[in-house]
């Protein structure tokens, strides 16, 4: 599409419902897996530990887009529960790095399975097989959209 036109009429009304539903599906998948004791912050913050790995509170905080005061408050939270650990960068002894405990893991792991079954007890109970099928086709097509 060159700088002149505009998107069509479908590809923004696809544009449109495509948010939508996604918006509310992310909010209903993020429900089914609350743990009381943990806020949303937090929950994402394991998250992100789980799949990146050691990570300084400043890395975090520009991935999650907080300032670092805010997750440095958020890891010592997560610390004092035993979710995480910060220890010594080996390669710059100033840093502090910051890793999952097995309890932080056992937490992520349970709040994954928890979403996993809770979509797909739904898309089992109100979708026929041949809807599941053009749920998997759909999702190719977002997943193309998401590549550069």
């Amino acid at each position: 599409m060159s700088e002149n036109e505009s998107p069509s009429a479908s590809a923004v009304q696809a544009s449109r419902e495509v948010r939508a539903v996604i918006s509310r599906l992310r909010r209903r998948i993020l429900k089914a897996s609350e743990v009381e004791d943990l806020t949303l912050g937090q929950s994402s913050v394991l998250a992100r530990l789980s799949d990146k790995g050691d990570v300084t509170a400043s890395e975090l905080a520009a991935t999650e887009g907080v300032r670092h005061q805010s997750m440095t408050a958020t890891v010592a939270a997560l610390a004092a529960r035993g979710l995480v650990e910060r220890r010594p960068d080996p390669d710059d002894g100033r840093r502090l790095l910051i890793t999952l405990t097995p309890e932080g893991v056992r937490r992520v792991e349970e709040g994954r399975q928890a979403r996993t079954e809770w979509l797909a007890d739904r898309l089992q109970a109100r979708c026929t097989e041949e809807e599941r099928r053009a749920v998997i086709a759909t999702m190719a097509v977002l997943e193309r959209l998401t590549r550069d």
